[in-house]
């Protein structure tokens, strides 16, 4: 039996619209995705802001005169969130190499960070992943994710949107916050090679040596039900283990078109993706619709 998988649309769609933007979630939405995926950090006032990057990204960012930053900054968490409102992130720097990442990606000039309250607000039909983006040891950086998790379920609360959100992070100490705290939240569990190597400091105690070196059985153990691994790092036998203990897996950032045929073929439960076009024509190809 073909297993249903969901498609869901990485900072909205960033293939196609500016990351993290209330117009890149219309688009994405537009496309027909499951979810939405967005990133979230808080500022110095305590709103929680979508954002990918803990500071300014000057890759996608203009000030109020629409001169590109010049490099990376100030941190999000130092900034009151009506500064930020004097930001355009509607289109890519051009002649970068992250611009050429993205060349069918339409601008939308004015586009602000929103908040995650707006964008609740906005879509509230829509499914959200929300990542907490948090660095472990660095406040500085960005809040404490177990302070970011009770910002998010408040503002989750606030909109009547918590049973449309699964909250996710690859410093596991968020999610496993939220478990024990808000049992009712959809959490999920992130990875990739670098912080399972770096397990002591992202996972704040467990380690894969823990578990026969199984990745999906130290998920298992801290009681999710959804597992997000870098879609590099996965193979056919991980997506079998990991759905006998009973785990979803929702692979990231899948954007070509072979690997999407492959993954959909080991039975993956979700794909999350810059082109969910691209998503869609995949899924459709194997179903055969």
């Amino acid at each position: 039996m073909t297993r249903p998988c969901l498609i869901i649309g990485h900072r909205g769609a960033r293939g196609l619209f500016p990351e993290n933007t209330l117009a890149g979630f219309a688009g994405a939405l537009a496309l027909g995705v499951d979810a939405l995926e967005l990133d979230v950090v808080l500022t110095a006032d305590g709103m929680v802001v979508v954002s990918h990057d803990p500071a300014l990204n000057p890759l996608i960012t203009r000030d109020a005169t629409g001169r590109w930053l010049p490099w990376s900054g100030p941190f999000i968490r130092m900034m009151r969130a009506t500064e930020l409102a004097a930001y355009d992130v509607g289109r890519l720097c051009p002649g970068t190499d992250y611009a050429r990442l993205f060349p069918e990606q339409s601008p939308r000039d004015g586009e602000r960070i929103p908040t995650l309250e707006q964008a609740l607000r906005l879509y509230n039909d829509a499914r959200f992943v929300i990542e907490l983006k948090s660095v472990p040891g660095r406040p500085d950086m960005c809040a404490e994710c177990e302070e970011l998790a009770e910002a998010v379920i408040a503002v989750a609360d606030r909109c009547g949107a918590t049973h449309r959100i699964m909250v996710e992070g690859f410093d596991w100490r968020g999610a496993r916050h939220l478990h024990r705290m808000h049992p009712e939240v959809r959490v999920a569990w992130l990875t990739r090679a670098e912080t399972v190597r770096g397990a002591a400091l992202w996972w704040g105690g467990p380690h894969p040596d823990d578990f026969g070196g199984s990745v999906p059985r130290a998920v298992a153990a801290e009681g999710g039900a959804v597992w997000g691994p870098d879609y590099a790092d996965l193979t056919q036998d991980l997506v079998s283990e990991a759905h006998e203990l009973g785990l979803l897996v929702m692979p990231w950032t899948v954007n070509a078109r072979e690997d999407m045929a492959r993954l959909l073929g080991w039975g993956v439960d979700g794909i999350v993706t810059d082109r969910p076009d691209r998503a869609r024509l995949a899924l459709t190809a194997r179903d055969g619709n």
